[in-house]
């Protein structure tokens, strides 16, 4: 007679840890004994060998991982480099300090980052591989979920824990009270069917441990349709506004805007901004110590109006769009007359910092109705004006010695050309210069200007700030999608996924049984299955021995009872 014993056993020893081991799937994704290559040539499908082989490739972890490491690395160039979604000004400033260099820069996208076509086949990529590798393992894991421990192997030895002890019960008694104590540790229990001989117990416990990484892995891919949705239905925008200035959130009133992909200037919030003034407060050393920028706001148009202290990290809400501070200067108020005494230039213009620890600022006026000819100024605004060495410099930012310096130039219908041109450069090719050195003016003094040209006045001095104004539906949900990533991650790394299996057998005495205890778990790596594994068996062997002293008062009583 051929004897199958052995055969049985292996097959029960591998299917009761083939869950743990690696005998599914190889380190790279492909299933067990596959070929982890490309498929040969040759073959009839090639065509579609290769498109499973390229898909496996795509979806394996090792994939997934560089692309996510690409992205990462991507991103960089995007916190470092100026953006033209965020600062237009930057990214001019940074052509003209690295005129050679910028321009490769700009031909890579790197000004640009999130925008890039390489960004977007990156993102798209780790999207597919993600979708490719959490989807199966969603069914997988649903299928496990479902399935009842396997059998518990012949031979408990051969596991990498094991341990016995003899017990006064029958065999099935004792794998009752075994399995009465690994139920109340919440183990999933599996006992032999009416078919099955043998008294054993299969538990397992730690199903937790796969959902987190399931979980993890679908958060992340939640993260990525978040960032999405705010790239396809978000927008962002920039305006520049002077104290006493106003306006409507519409793409005519901004400076800058950046729609999404699905985005219209229809869909813009139709809130309304007015500054009514900013104040700004330094430490001794120069360093900002706080901005405050009193606003009152509309949510729509014929609503109620809302006053509102606008600070840094402290952005105002209204109609599910955010308006954030990100930036102030100064904004010299300049009054030009002509000969005849007509005012025709009479407004505060904003000068940009040039040096953000002191605000020293450069500006531009363009007076385009002055008569006999047009005038243009290129100037610098200094809010705490020192000399040193001669040269005029800002000692401090706040404005407690303010003066500006300014080069006049004239020209005549220089300003009218069709070439669009900056608000905040002047361009002096063809005009003449009115002075030959620059001109220094402190509030209230006045320039007049030589060749009857008229007169400039610097009047004094207002504050602008910059906003940013950004709607992204996909905040939020990619907020509660990274919390559930890191949920996932927690779980994945505190729960271990662990059997425990019990085999009672006849001792060889013909009275009691000898029961035997094995266990293993996935990973380990901290070693704390090991304790634990003991612990549970002192405690098997514990309450074996109490359910045999409590059987062994009720068989005395029960033999009285019959003898009476």
């Amino acid at each position: 007679m051929t004897d199958v014993r052995a055969s049985q056993s292996a097959s029960t020893e591998t299917d009761a840890a083939a869950p743990f081991g690696i005998s599914e799937t190889g380190p790279d994704g492909t299933a067990a004994g596959a070929t982890a290559g490309p498929p040969a040539a040759g073959a009839g499908a090639a065509g579609g060998g290769w498109l499973r082989w390229g898909w496996r490739q795509l979806t394996s972890m090792r994939t997934a991982l560089i692309l996510l490491f690409l992205l990462a690395l991507g991103s960089v160039p995007g916190s470092i480099l100026p953006q033209e979604g965020a600062d237009p000004g930057g990214v001019q400033q940074y052509f003209a300090a690295h005129p050679a260099l910028a321009p490769w820069l700009n031909h890579l996208g790197l000004f640009n980052v999130f925008a890039a076509p390489w960004f977007a086949a990156v993102y798209l990529l780790l999207f597919t591989s993600l979708v490719g590798c959490v989807v199966p393992r969603t069914f997988r894991l649903a299928g496990s979920a479902r399935t009842p421990p396997p059998r518990a192997p012949r031979y408990l030895q051969r596991l990498p824990h094991s341990a016995s002890y003899p017990s006064a019960l029958p065999p099935d008694a004792a794998a009752g009270a075994a399995a009465a104590v690994l139920s109340g540790h919440r183990f999933r229990l599996r006992r032999p069917d009416a078919a099955d001989p043998g008294s054993w117990v299969s538990a397992e416990k730690g199903y937790l441990r796969e959902a987190g990484n399931l979980l993890f892995h679908l958060a992340l891919l939640g993260v990525l349709v978040s960032i999405a949705l705010g790239g396809l239905f978000g927008y962002k925008a920039d305006k520049l506004l002077v104290e006493g200035q106003g306006f409507a959130d519409t793409t005519a009133a901004l400076d800058e805007f950046h729609p999404g992909r699905l985005v219209s200037g229809s869909d813009l919030a139709p809130f309304s901004i007015t500054l009514n003034s900013f104040s700004a407060s330094y430490q001794t050393s120069g360093e900002p110590a706080a901005f405050h920028a009193y606003i009152t706001y509309t949510a729509s148009p014929g609503a109620s109006a809302h006053s509102y202290d606008l600070q840094v990290n402290h952005p105002l809400s209204v109609d599910s769009a955010k308006v954030y501070l990100i930036g102030h200067g100064y904004a010299p108020v300049f009054r030009v007359t002509t000969a005849q005494g007509q005012v025709v230039y009479d407004e505060a213009t904003p000068f940009i910092p040039a040096n953000t620890g002191t605000l020293l600022s450069d500006g531009v006026v363009k007076v385009s109705s002055a008569t006999p000819s047009q005038l243009g100024f290129e100037g610098v605004f200094v809010p705490t004006a020192v000399s040193v060495g001669g040269t005029l410099e800002s000692a401090f930012p706040a404005a407690d010695n303010p003066a500006v310096s300014l080069i006049g130039y004239s020209c005549d219908l220089c300003m009218n050309s069709s070439v669009s041109q900056s608000v905040y450069q002047l361009d002096t090719t063809g005009m003449r210069q009115v002075t030959a050195a620059p001109h220094l003016l402190f509030p209230g003094q006045t320039w007049t200007l030589p060749g009857g040209e008229g007169t400039l006045t610097f009047v004094g001095y207002k504050q602008w700030v910059s906003l940013a104004i950004t709607y992204d539906p996909g905040q939020v949900p990619a907020l509660v999608c990274g919390i559930l990533a890191l949920g996932g991650l927690l779980l994945s790394f505190l729960v271990r996924r662990r059997r425990m299996f019990v085999r009672a057998v006849p001792a060889a005495s013909g009275t009691g049984s000898v029961v035997t205890i094995g266990g293993l778990a996935r990973t380990d790596a901290s070693g704390g299955f090991k304790d634990e594994f003991a612990s549970l068996s002192a405690e098997l062997a514990a309450a074996d021995a109490a359910a045999a002293a409590s059987r062994q008062e009720r068989e005395p009583n029960n033999q009285s009872e019959t003898g009476a």
